[in-house]
């Protein structure tokens, strides 16, 4: 598979994470975790869709960037911009296997222990690191961890339609 864009997700079950560029420094209310201190850089956080519409629905939106705070994310997508989406329809739950391999990173840090974990053991689903991490790494890391994992793709976050 090439490391270019590909297809908007389908609305189908499935993993992904999303590559969130802050431009500013800004402190965010986030619900009953507290505040979280957002720093220039990148943040990748990693979420599961496997109600209706699947990633294609909750990928779609995340990237308005506007509505009803419902997860965790919705308040750090009020400042940040949506550079990139990974994504797999994988019909096995794996956020949580992809939030560790994410941090694991040599450079990744937990902005704020919780944040998108709170159905699950996790420390977090949220990494904060300087640059954004190589897609073609993460996919080799998830494949050698995960034999039997469904492919990974990618695709642009400008190239999503915001509804």
């Amino acid at each position: 598979m090439s490391d270019g864009p590909t297809a908007d997700p389908r609305a189908e079950p499935g993993t992904y994470a999303l590559l969130l560029r802050a431009h500013t420094e800004q402190t965010i209310e986030v619900g009953a975790l507290g505040e979280l201190t957002v720093r220039p850089g990148m943040y990748v956080y990693v979420g599961s869709a496997f109600g209706p519409g699947g990633v294609r629905a909750r990928v779609r939106r995340h990237a308005r960037a506007d509505g009803a705070r419902h997860w965790h994310v919705d308040y750090l997508r009020s400042g940040t911009t949506l550079e990139a989406v990974w994504y797999t329809h994988d019909p096995t739950r794996r956020e949580c296997v992809w939030a560790a391999g994410l941090r694991d990173g040599p450079e990744a840090l937990v902005p704020l222990d919780g944040f998108g974990a709170s159905d699950c053991d996790c420390p977090a689903h949220l990494v904060a690191v300087p640059s954004a991490p190589s897609f073609a790494a993460f996919r080799e890391r998830m494949q050698d961890e995960c034999p039997n994992h469904v492919p990974l793709r990618r695709v642009d976050g400008t190239a999503l339609p915001r509804g």
